[in-house]
């Protein structure tokens, strides 16, 4: 099982990019699928997560600002960012909660990819 990220890049404060990320290999089910970020000297931190039946949480410095969303079929995770900060510059990572065989999770991480804001 792979996550396979893309998107990110460089953008000017107050812009928006788009990140994705799709799993792909031997896949029997996902369940929750989200984003995480790390800035350098800092701790990794929850973005937003998307179960299967598309509830979704934020961070709260996020709310309003970003969009996280899911293709099932596609086994796609995606993340709209919006009125982006120099504060949201970091290192996103794309994770879920994947059951190769049967119903037995494991937890699985993508790349990573950089996404920075400039002011």
């Amino acid at each position: 099982v792979q996550l396979q990220a893309s998107g990110g890049g460089l953008v000017q404060a107050g812009g928006s990019l788009s990140l994705s990320c799709a799993a792909s290999g031997s896949i029997f089910s996902i369940n929750a699928m989200g984003w995480y970020r790390q800035a350098p000297g800092k701790q990794r931190e929850l973005v937003a997560r998307i179960t299967s039946g598309g509830s979704t949480n934020y961070a709260d410095s996020v709310k309003g600002r970003f969009t996280i969303s899911r293709d099932n079929a596609k086994n796609t995770v995606f993340l709209q960012m919006n009125s982006l900060k120099p504060e949201d510059t970091a290192v996103y990572y794309c994770n879920a909660d994947i059951a190769p065989v049967g119903y037995f999770y494991d937890e699985y991480w993508g790349q990573g990819t950089q996404v920075t804001v400039s002011s």
